[in-house]
């Protein structure tokens, strides 16, 4: 039993040109169709037309297509009987011993292929009746993920928990039909007048089985992103790094639930539609975001603006006493800051450390700190320290 190799190459009208009945993949199938029956074709003026609908059954000599991006399985009494994994046209045999029963390409899906092919290849001469499936090998995109409410991961950068709502979409791959056909596929698509097994389908309990256990992983996910040095431990990179993301979640789904090992599924390509971070997240982030800004030159150059603007809201709002502490100058106004780190009698002690402080009033330079404590120079604790320093307290 098994296929002999008709031709390969472009696959137009020529095999309903040529021969009487044929076997092909049904019209209008959805993208998102992961298996479903061949169906018998006939003749029409010499082009394919639907005579037999659903009836699943191939005979010997029949001649079968394998489109591109497609596998074809044979089946007889729920036991796989035979595998095409390249595209072309074959004729299938089932009294000729030497006949090939399973083509493959020279790629990596073709030696997984080839590998479960080895371990579960059906032992006994192939019946009368048989049943052909094709299972689509290329991505099956729109598969939607998404969370209620806010899932939460360890977060390298943050060195706490951090967690967000979440909702995307990923595209999967059958990578290995045969593990998908004998480990996945529920047996009421796998049987005479069998319906498409489809990951769109709302009523799919399988699809909704992968959806939840992509739920299940999200945490996981995020986590090795973001505790992955070679990312950046930046979960804010995750949304343009799809294909970085794609690959943390499927080393989550492997993990948890052996996809491509047991069932031969795996995720290829994400798209995350949207992330709503909790409040403590939030929060971390701007408090981020603003050491980000004060590092460095541009922190420097932020800071002295800062003080400026301080300066001359004091100057604009305190009359001609705050003029004449604008007169100051940012020189001067430093050494006011400076000058109140230590002591006032250690700077009565050390004249060439802080003339500046022996000669001026404590009561004016107490005026100028709260002036300066009015501007939002420095803060409430900064200046009681001042006060306490000046009065000797």
């Amino acid at each position: 039993m098994g296929f002999i190799k008709a031709f390969t190459g472009a696959l137009g009208g020529s095999l309903a040109d040529q021969w009487k009945d044929f076997y092909m993949v049904p019209e209008g199938l959805p993208a998102t169709a992961a298996i479903f029956a061949a169906e018998a074709k006939g003749t029409n003026h010499g082009r394919g037309a639907n005579i037999k609908g659903n009836d699943n059954i191939i005979t010997s000599g029949s001649k079968i297509i394998v489109p591109e991006g497609t596998a074809l399985i044979t089946m007889e009494d729920g036991a796989i009987t035979g595998i095409v994994a390249e595209p072309g046209g074959f004729i299938y045999q089932t009294d000729d011993a030497n006949a090939q029963s399973i083509f493959t390409t020279e790629d990596p899906v073709g030696s997984l292929i080839q590998s479960t092919w080895e371990k579960i290849q059906f032992g006994g001469q192939a019946g009368a009746q048989q049943l052909a499936f094709y299972v689509n090998l290329k991505e099956i995109p729109n598969n939607r993920f998404g969370t209620q409410s806010e899932i939460y991961w360890d977060d390298a950068f943050f060195g706490t928990q951090v967690g967000a709502v979440t909702r995307g979409t990923y595209t999967l791959q059958i990578v290995d039909p045969l593990l998908f056909v004998k480990n996945f596929v529920p047996q009421k698509f796998l049987t005479q007048n069998a319906p498409v097994f489809d990951f769109g389908d709302m009523d799919n309990d399988a699809a909704e089985q992968l959806f939840n256990e992509v739920v299940g992983s999200l945490s996981a996910a995020f986590s090795n992103y973001t505790n992955d040095p070679s990312k950046g431990n930046r979960m804010s990179r995750i949304q343009g790094d799809q294909m970085g993301f794609a690959k943390s979640l499927t080393d989550a789904v492997e993990e948890g639930y052996q996809w491509k090992t047991g069932r031969g599924l795996q995720i290829v390509k994400t798209a995350i539609l949207a992330m709503e971070y909790d409040e403590d997240t939030k929060a971390m982030m701007k408090d981020v975001k603003r050491a980000d800004a004060l590092s460095g030159a541009r922190g420097n150059s932020f800071m002295q603006q800062s003080v400026a603007r301080g300066m001359q809201a004091a100057g604009e709002n305190g009359g001609g006493a705050n003029m004449a502490f604008m007169g100051m100058g940012m020189g001067a106004a430093g050494n006011v800051m400076g000058a109140t780190q230590q002591p006032v009698n250690q700077g009565m002690n050390n004249q060439q450390q802080a003339p500046a402080s022996q000669e001026a009033d404590p009561t004016e330079k107490l005026i100028q700190m709260k002036k300066l404590l009015d501007a939002g120079v420095i803060t409430e604790d900064e200046f009681n320290k001042i006060k306490s320093e000046l009065l000797g307290l």
